[in-house]
């Protein structure tokens, strides 16, 4: 679902404006009558529901569409579609092959990964007061002089410590951090050769922030960094001082902070009671 649903943002506009489509499915839309209360379409009897709809149309507002009945209209044409496609791949004998299975299987070991963090997330919520404790234990731990170290950083991530390693060797030996980074990183910033921005300490994860206090401006890890998702490289490209935000204006990130690592300690918990074992 969340494959279709990333692909709708391009193919909106596409999909109202084609007088193609319009006519292959207007027909599907309108016989309304016969369709159970919570369905918005079917294909060959198999039904699109309504709730599907509205988490597809809520993806698209998100990123960036206006609700619309022209967007309701789209988002159940790109259903049909898609839903068209997949009954041909099952009359095709696609369904049942070797690429199909594990893409299958990726996607619901993700979705399962998914609803298993925010089950446990909405059984254990970060509360306000959380917030306000975590906010005035980061204050409190600036010192007397009262300012935060903020670090501009890049960063490489591998499945594994040899191809971490492998990364490390080559910037040692001289090759732009950037470079390496475009060429082997797994990150979503691969494109923009690793970079990651502006961060403090606490909003990245315990292993990272530590190292980050060892860097100076222009240095690279001397290690690989383990993480549960896999191995990190991390560059230090600019570092300053600054006043604190106030409690209004650093709230999100701290909450932020504070899902994020305990959304960490859940799966660092559940791998420490787990047998892994890696190639």
């Amino acid at each position: 679902m969340k494959l279709l649903i990333s692909r709708l943002k391009p193919s909106v506009a596409q999909l109202i404006t084609s007088s193609i489509l319009l006519g292959c499915f207007g027909s599907a839309f309108a016989q309304q009558s016969g369709l159970p209360i919570n369905a918005a379409a079917s294909v060959n009897g198999a039904i699109i529901t309504n709730d599907m709809v509205e988490q597809g149309i809520k993806v698209a507002i998100s990123q960036g569409q206006k609700d619309s009945p022209e967007l309701r209209k789209a988002v159940i044409q790109k259903f049909v579609e898609v839903m068209l496609l997949s009954q041909q791949a099952e009359k095709d004998g696609l369904a049942n092959s070797e690429k199909a299975n594990s893409q299958l299987a990726l996607i619901r070991q993700n979705y399962l990964a998914d609803l298993e963090l925010s089950t446990f997330m909405a059984q254990n919520p970060i509360t306000d007061a959380d917030v306000q404790a975590e906010y005035n234990r980061e204050v409190s731990s600036l010192g007397p002089q009262g300012m935060i170290t903020e670090y501009k950083i890049s960063d490489i991530a591998v499945a594994t410590e040899a191809e971490a390693q492998a990364a490390l060797d080559r910037i040692k030996k001289g090759e732009p951090f950037d470079k390496v980074a475009r060429s082997v990183s797994l990150g979503p910033n691969k494109a923009q050769g690793g970079a990651a921005g502006w961060v403090q300490p606490g909003q990245v994860p315990p292993q990272i922030g530590s190292v980050l206090a060892t860097l100076g401006k222009g240095q690279v890890c001397s290690a690989p960094i383990q993480m549960q998702q896999g191995w990190y490289l991390v560059k230090v490209e600019d570092k300053k001082s600054s006043k604190p935000p106030t409690f209004e204006q650093a709230k999100q990130a701290v909450r932020a902070g504070l899902i994020q690592k305990k959304q960490y300690e859940f799966v660092a918990k559940i791998a420490k009671d787990s047998k892994i074992v890696v190639q």
